[in-house]
């Protein structure tokens, strides 16, 4: 065989491994990538099988009855007396979000759904680059355990994290975005202390485990600020750290007056890290 033959047969040979590799890897990111979409559908479906158990009925003067002024305040503004009692929750997010204070601010949306009772989320988000979606992030509060999967290029594995600190911060993340359905503050895993005239200290209880933050409510009953302490995920390790979800905007879903913007940022010593600014598009109860 000449040189100029065996030449062409390597080139070939180079190419048929090298197209076979890369549809190879394409085949295996297009499985993991319909394998974690199947993941979310199923965590779903669970989440909402579990809100069969929630409580059926109307809110009731009576209901807000015993508790802090504050939180009295803030339930009559939004206007769920008269409304019934919700028991799950599917929401669509549009806004911005950034992994870091160094890491530039990429355009996100979401979807996400709640149970009220027992308390769970699942919230499935995209982030962009232009028009290309770069990654996919499913965030999780189910059964008592929280947990954050993170997928680049909507494939490729990049976060799996668990444990009691993201079940601490799973948690207090529910807690904060009941804003968007305040008559589940009513529920019996709920607990209130009053601080002052404007502020409120609140309590859920699940599975066991308490997490608490402080609600901050003007005098017309708008809420302004939820803060707490909450781990945050540093050099893979967790911190404790000062975390507040501020509210923005305020608008009308389902009859009720709600935030429609809000923004989340930690507290460091630094100064302030906002990384998450989103508005909701669309809110449904059920």
């Amino acid at each position: 065989m000449t040189n100029a033959k065996r030449s062409v047969i390597d080139t070939r040979m180079i190419t048929w491994v090298c197209g076979t590799g890369v549809a190879l890897t394409l085949s295996l990111a297009t499985l993991s990538y319909a394998r974690f979409i199947q993941q979310v559908r199923r965590e779903v479906a669970t989440l909402l099988a579990q809100s069969d158990c929630g409580q059926d009925g109307v809110i009731t003067d009576q209901m807000l009855e015993g508790l802090p002024e504050p939180a009295r305040r803030y339930l009559a503004y939004s206007g769920v007396v008269g409304r019934p009692r919700v028991r799950t929750v599917y929401l669509t997010q549009k806004g911005r979000m950034r992994a870091g204070e160094q890491l530039p601010w990429l355009p996100l949306d979401a979807r996400q759904w709640y149970s009220v009772s027992p308390p769970g989320f699942v919230w499935d988000g995209r982030l962009h680059l232009g028009p290309l979606p770069i990654a996919r992030a499913r965030d999780l509060y189910l059964h008592g355990r929280g947990s954050l999967a993170v997928r680049a290029a909507q494939a490729i594995p990049v976060a799996d994290s668990a444990g009691a600190e993201m079940d601490q911060g799973a948690m207090l993340r529910y807690l904060a975005e009941m804003i968007w359905f305040p008559a589940a503050l009513l529920e019996a895993n709920v607990s209130f202390a009053p601080i002052d005239g404007r502020s409120i200290r609140v309590t859920l209880t699940d599975n066991g485990r308490s997490v608490s933050g402080t609600l901050h409510i003007d005098e017309a009953g708008r809420l302004l600020r939820f803060d707490a302490e909450r781990y945050r995920m540093v050099d893979g390790g967790f911190q404790l750290c000062h975390w507040s979800a501020v509210v923005t905007e305020y608008g009308e879903f389902e009859g009720l007056k709600l935030p429609t913007r809000a923004q989340a940022l930690w507290h460091l010593e630094k100064g302030d890290l906002p990384y998450f600014d989103v508005g909701i598009e669309e809110l449904r109860y059920r």
